[in-house]
């Protein structure tokens, strides 16, 4: 390990934070159907613009001792923890792919699952304006910069609409009420774009599997009467993202192609 790739690791990593500055921008506006761009970044409290050097991911956050320097009220700590993760994760993605367009691609397609994982467990939608055009832009990644072949994205796409769907339906027949929303069937259907079919095995085993440890976890902490409604979107995510990972693995171990 050289450092010339410790400092475009660095590098790379500092930019990913920059920009999870700007999905927090997202997190809170897409929801609310506002501008991503207009008007500039402000105190939800006191709506004083935020000025630039008070906008620094996560260094900002720790000098100013987590508060607005305008109000002095207290700033959640949920940005900087997005600034920092999207950090980490475009230096683990670099340290993958390297400086390549592949690099470009997944970290793009990373930033958008950030997005869906943070406005669904807040809002519990995943909104079309990114899923929609998610769809064909991940397939368009996935065949011309990913290497994935054209009937595996296309087969990805369907597959993984089509898998939640059925579930979906059969879930509403058995139970008489809705358990999983469009925004999950089409979300998935993005991720297969990306992947391909192939991933759609993996990406579903680890989210069902987190997702039943949290709903454990959420049960035993808040008894079995609890009507919260868990976001499955997140758990999605958190597949997709360990396929960069883990996905060769696991078809070594199932002795699938890849």
């Amino acid at each position: 390990m050289d450092i010339v790739w410790i400092t475009w690791g660095v590098i790379i990593g500092v930019f990913g934070a920059m920009v999870g500055s700007f999905l927090n921008v997202c997190i809170w506006r897409i929801p609310l159907e506002q501008s991503i761009i207009f008007p500039a970044s402000h105190c939800p409290a006191c709506s004083h613009v935020i000025r630039f050097y008070d906008n620094i991911p996560v260094l900002s956050y720790l000098i100013l001792k987590g508060r607005c320097r305008d109000c002095h009220e207290r700033i959640s700590f949920r940005y900087p923890l997005i600034e920092l993760l999207t950090g980490i994760l475009a230096f683990l993605l670099f340290w993958k792919y390297g400086l390549s367009f592949p690099l470009i691609c997944a970290f793009l397609f990373t930033a958008s699952l950030i997005v869906v994982t943070f406005i669904d467990i807040d809002y519990q939608i995943i909104p079309d304006v990114i899923t929609l055009p998610g769809i064909p832009l991940c397939f368009v990644m996935a065949v011309f910069v990913m290497d994935v072949p054209f009937w595996e994205s296309l087969l990805g796409i369907i597959g993984g609409g089509g898998i939640l769907y059925i579930f979906a339906v059969g879930y509403e027949r058995l139970k008489k009420q809705e358990g999983m929303g469009g925004g999950d069937i089409k979300f998935l259907a993005m991720l297969g774009a990306f992947w391909g079919w192939k991933s759609l095995l993996f990406i579903l085993l680890i989210s069902s599997c987190f997702g039943a440890l949290v709903g454990v976890f959420m049960i035993l902490r808040f008894g079995r009467d609890m009507k919260y409604a868990l976001p499955f979107g997140p758990f999605l995510a958190l597949g997709a993202i360990s396929y960069f990972f883990l996905g060769e693995a696991f078809h070594q171990i199932l002795f699938l192609p890849l």
